[in-house]
């Protein structure tokens, strides 16, 4: 029982599990897989978003980094952090994965 409960604390979250439980995974950097299903990109602006989506829910992630933004359709590994933008009556506004490391996979 103790090693399949440790085994489950390593793995990675789902973004369901993230999007309910947001406090928890604000902590420390969590890794998401997922597939991209819409991404804007303005050039000369400072940051970057997409939407991933991992067939249990959906989350924007924030880019600030020099790279390119990921096209609908790629599949992705990143990394971040969980925050939002404001919480109202407990419910977290603007829930986001601040990206700090991406892996875009191809197809």
């Amino acid at each position: 029982v103790v090693v399949s409960g440790c085994a489950g604390m390593l793995r990675n979250p789902d973004i369901a599990d993230v999007r309910r439980n947001s406090g928890h995974y604000s902590v420390s950097a969590l890794t998401l897989d997922g597939t991209v299903t819409s991404s804007w990109g303005v050039p000369l602006v400072p940051f970057k978003l997409y939407k991933v989506d991992d067939g249990t829910g959906e989350i924007t992630v924030l880019s600030r980094g020099g790279h390119r933004t990921p096209v609908r359709g790629s599949h992705v590994k990143v990394k971040g952090v969980v925050r939002d933008v404001a919480v109202f009556n407990g419910m977290p506004l603007g829930l986001h994965l601040e990206e700090r490391d991406l892996d875009i996979r191809r197809n």
